[in-house]
């Protein structure tokens, strides 16, 4: 008699486990370990040469705002300071609410708005993306 092989036997065996996405992992271990190192090496390769960014929980800087809620942030500089962009995450989560501000010549950012709000399911390149394009609106990246 021939031995039977079951084909969901075979196809278990081919089927690997798939590593968890990037934007699987928990908030803060994603922000730190790939969104900031990601989004500072682009900035990088447009030419900023001392940009620096920082990811940390805390109060916003801009006035008419709950300043009692302290939010996650990434914050960026460069040029001396003069030039300064503030991501918000409203919520713990990627997928979140999220609002940007910016800020000029070392001056607290003066308004808020919201950030990639239409997008259901937010990767890792789709947030360096709409945050280059975001900063490139302020004409800081290229010019025209």
């Amino acid at each position: 008699m021939a031995e039977e092989t079951t084909p969901n036997a075979k196809l278990t065996a081919k089927k690997k486990a798939k590593p968890p996405a990037l934007e699987d992992k928990p908030f803060t271990e994603f922000m730190e370990q790939h969104f900031t190192p990601t989004l500072h090496k682009k900035l990088t390769e447009t030419g900023l040469s001392d940009v620096k960014l920082s990811f940390s929980q805390e109060k916003s800087a801009i006035s008419g705002v709950d300043t009692n809620e302290p939010y996650w942030q990434v914050i960026g500089t460069w040029n001396k300071g003069q030039r300064q962009f503030t991501l918000y995450f409203l919520e713990e989560d990627i997928n979140g609410s999220k609002a940007f501000s910016y800020g000029i010549n070392g001056l607290p950012p003066s308004t808020i708005e919201s950030f990639m709000i239409d997008e259901r399911k937010v990767t890792l390149d789709l947030m360096v993306l709409y945050t280059l394009q975001r900063l490139n609106g302020q004409k800081w990246l290229t010019r025209n």
